[in-house]
């Protein structure tokens, strides 16, 4: 167990994982199993061994909305399935809220990275000045009237800041829409679409691809994107962290994989090193999708790196 770790907003060391089985955000089957993948592997013992006592959330439970997805192939505007994209990411908010107004560490399991829209929307109500480290692949920001593939996976950031919110459906009337900006960074994008980078420009969010990790070193770009969202380095800050950052050569089973992403050890040292700042406050782990294995070491390969995110993020040390 490591106890070199302070955690500056937690008086004791308490966890609450949110499980988040929901797949709504994009069409492929097999990611809302990432939660109950990611559990069966040791993830809540692994964060205990840390030493933090963990409670477990199932706000979408009873709620069959892979049935529903497949049922109703909804589709309003460019957006699809928003209804129960809607609904799961309040469900998800509420459960969220509820666990970091006690005081607890939020791990939240998902699922497709539209659950994002719930979490880091949550975490804003407890942690208004939350600094958002996104660690993905893809920027995330198309608005609902930009999109292409209508993947509401792919827009959680554009909700999450109040983009267009004139042509949102209306079941995301509840998203509060609060963070700024400049309160948001991304590490590790290498497949960013035209409209998004035109967005990205216009607002001056940090992002750092590829190019810029090959360039400056992967601890030189967490330290640059901690001083841009979080400049004093005393305040909260919020890790979300889609697997599908580190190279399917590592993490195969994923559903929007790319080549040329960070190595195992950047990816685990993203969270280490945002661990050791003591500014932690919640972490999600997306995009998991066990069906999109070629053989059963792909899972395990993608479900052990999930569980080492974890792990790494709240506490283990390689010494």
């Amino acid at each position: 167990m490591s106890a070199g770790i302070e955690y500056r907003y937690f008086k004791k060391k308490q966890a609450t994982v949110v499980l988040a089985p929901f797949s709504g955000g994009q069409g492929k089957s097999g990611v809302e199993d990432g939660p109950k993948y990611l559990m069966r592997q040791g993830l809540k013992e692994g964060i205990e061994t840390e030493g933090w006592e963990v409670e477990i959330s199932e706000p979408l439970e009873g709620c069959d909305y892979e049935k529903r997805k497949l049922s109703e192939a909804e589709v309003i505007g460019k957006a699809r399935n928003p209804t129960i994209v809607g609904e799961a990411t309040e469900k998800i908010y509420k459960a969220v809220h509820e666990a970091a107004a006690k005081e607890t560490m939020v791990v939240t399991l998902g699922g497709d990275h539209s659950i994002a829209i719930g979490t880091v929307s949550g975490v804003m109500e407890q942690y208004p000045d939350v600094g958002v480290i996104w660690v993905d692949a893809h920027a995330d920001i198309n608005t609902v009237d930009c999109t292409e593939s209508g993947n509401l996976h792919g827009c959680p950031v554009s909700f999450l800041l109040n983009m267009k919110r004139d042509c949102w459906p209306s079941p995301f009337n509840w998203v509060p829409g609060k963070l700024r900006p400049e309160k948001i960074a991304y590490i590790g994008l290498r497949d960013v679409d035209t409209e998004e980078k035109a967005i990205l420009r216009n607002l001056g969010i940090t992002a750092f691809s590829m190019y810029h990790v090959d360039r400056y070193g992967i601890n030189k770009v967490i330290e640059m994107a901690l001083e841009a969202v979080n400049p004093g380095g005393k305040g909260p800050v919020m890790v979300s962290y889609d697997v599908d950052a580190i190279d399917p050569m590592y993490v195969p089973a994923t559903g929007t994989p790319v080549r040329g992403g960070l190595t195992l050890r950047e990816g685990l040292f993203i969270v280490e090193r945002i661990a050791e700042t003591g500014n932690l406050v919640a972490l999600d782990i997306v995009e998991c999708n066990p069906d999109l294995a070629a053989h059963e070491l792909h899972v395990v390969d993608t479900v052990q790196t999930g569980c080492s995110i974890a792990r790494c993020a709240l506490g283990e040390t390689l010494l």
